[in-house]
């Protein structure tokens, strides 16, 4: 019995996970935001990065890199981010906000962050830490096995 309940942990995750998204989504279109939850997450980071390759991006995001280029693609087509040659080594492509993208970031963070905290109604600090602890337990747990 036990080890069944156990076993559905990765439905509620998963299920939880689409979830918390699909809303951001939504509240995005409601709120007249031309950015999926994928591309905010992106000028976000570059936000509190500012200068990053693609691959430090990619796994700061939680990307593979095939998907971020998609990303970075639509991001240059909308004028928020950029790619810029480095200095000193042609080959190594960095990624950094435009000051369209440094706008976004700056005017949408507290809307979002709006959106989000609509999921913590009801819980409390001492929720938010055990949800913490265990995800990161679980990650970690993960993280450490070779498949």
């Amino acid at each position: 019995m036990l080890k069944e309940k156990f076993n559905q942990y990765s439905f509620v995750l998963d299920r939880t996970a689409r979830r918390v998204k699909q809303f951001a989504q939504s509240a995005f279109v409601e709120n007249g935001i031309d950015l999926t939850v994928d591309q905010w997450s992106v000028i976000k980071t570059l936000y509190e990065h500012e200068d990053l390759t693609h691959k430090d991006l990619a796994d700061l995001c939680g990307k593979d890199q095939p998907t971020m280029t998609r990303i970075i693609d639509l991001l240059i087509k909308k004028g928020s981010v950029q790619r810029v040659e480095h200095p000193t080594d042609r080959r190594s492509l960095h990624i950094q906000l435009t000051e369209v993208g440094k706008d976004q970031a700056k005017n949408l963070a507290p809307l979002v962050k709006e959106f989000r905290m609509q999921a913590w109604e009801n819980l409390t600090d001492e929720d938010f830490e055990h949800f913490s602890r265990i995800l990161n337990t679980i990650y970690n747990n993960l993280d450490k096995k070779k498949i």
